[in-house]
């Protein structure tokens, strides 16, 4: 077992992305260990503010134990103990959603650490703090992989910057982004159905945002392609994006969440209007498009042929097409789920062997 390669892996976020991770390696350990002789421990987990430590790394009762022994910690103490166990190849995991945690990252990447993010903010900020990042990155030899940012498991951004690093000259970037508004506009367009009752429905299976404003407003649409843009060497910011939000102005932030709720069925008549515009063999749907020539970002609801990829969608699944030299007429397109915590998780646990490569 000498040539077995030890990584120490850091969770950040025990929720239903990290703690589904952190399933997912257990299950694989063996497998990993016999068939790629990768050791991956997990020597701390943490939620926003308690930390639970073991050296060994955390064991199958992880979650008992870290309601049992977690205490409250800051990064300082996190850095503090990996140094005084002298773990090597240290990759910390960021499987929240916060904005405050991305301001972390640079102390990390000096204290020896890789990154593996499943949260977009650090990706969306100003254009200055996404290359400083990057400047940090290189500096200090580390790297920063973050796959789940667009599209969850499905292998976009890889893609992307395959194409774009082998010369490929990409023209145009369109999509459905969004799994919850994929379903919603999916059912929407293909059944008689109310728009309020789908909203509902999609919220119940957990699908939408706890507010379904933060998926109507079109803003996480907005992020994904920011950060598509930005693989292309596409200096923009989150404000460049032209965004039909799909929230009226009457029900926007000026309601509480419960007034929204309360008052949803106001969105039935101009959403049933835009149903009833459409021609036969169309549906609606909410795309996503990057148009690299003009370096133009629109998110906006539009009429799609039945019958075309974004047009055939089903479920809440996600459908990128990528337009570009090779693929002019009919581009390279990537269908599948696109969100869900298994797999995101799973395109996490992609990063972490993808990253382990190129470790001793």
């Amino acid at each position: 077992m000498s040539n077995t390669k030890t990584l120490n892996v850091v969770i950040f976020g025990i929720g239903n992305v990290g703690s589904t991770l952190i399933n997912q390696i257990q299950a694989a350990k063996a497998q990993l260990l016999s068939q790629q002789q990768l050791n991956i421990q997990i020597p701390i987990v943490t939620n926003s503010t308690l930390a639970f430590y073991n050296e060994f790394g955390i064991e199958n009762a992880w979650h008992s134990n870290f309601e049992k022994a977690s205490i409250p910690y800051k990064i300082k103490d996190i850095v503090d103990f990996v140094k005084s166990h002298h773990f090597q190849n240290l990759i910390a995991i960021d499987a929240t959603a916060s904005k405050d945690f991305v301001q972390n990252y640079v102390s990390l990447i000096e204290n020896g650490f890789h990154i593996i993010s499943a949260n977009k903010v650090a990706n969306t900020l100003s254009f200055e703090f996404y290359e400083q990042l990057r400047l940090t990155l290189k500096k200090h030899n580390k790297s920063f992989l973050y796959e789940t940012n667009v599209g969850a498991g499905l292998p976009v951004i890889e893609t992307i910057k395959r194409l774009y690093d082998s010369g490929e000259q990409i023209k145009k970037i369109r999509g459905v982004f969004s799994g919850s508004l994929s379903f919603i506009f999916n059912r929407f367009s293909s059944e008689n159905v109310l728009f309020s009752d789908i909203l509902i429905q999609a919220k119940q299976l957990g699908l939408t945002e706890p507010d379904a404003r933060e998926d109507l407003s079109g803003t996480d649409v907005a992020r994904k392609l920011l950060i598509l843009a930005r693989e292309l060497h596409i200096k923009t910011e989150l404000h460049d994006v032209q965004i039909e939000s799909l929230v009226p102005k009457n029900l926007n932030g000026k309601t509480t969440l419960h007034q929204f709720y309360s008052r949803q069925k106001e969105l039935d008549v101009p959403f049933q209007e835009r149903k009833q515009n459409l021609m036969e063999n169309q549906v609606l749907r909410y795309v996503g498009e990057l148009d690299v020539t003009k370096k133009s970002l629109e998110v906006k609801l539009v009429s799609e042929e039945k019958h075309s990829a974004i047009g055939q969608l089903k479920g809440a699944d996600s459908v990128f097409e990528i337009y570009s030299e090779s693929y002019q007429d009919f581009p390279l397109v990537i269908q599948g789920a696109g969100a869900g915590k298994h797999v995101t998780a799973r395109g996490l646990f992609s990063d972490i062997v993808k990253l382990s490569s190129s470790l001793n």
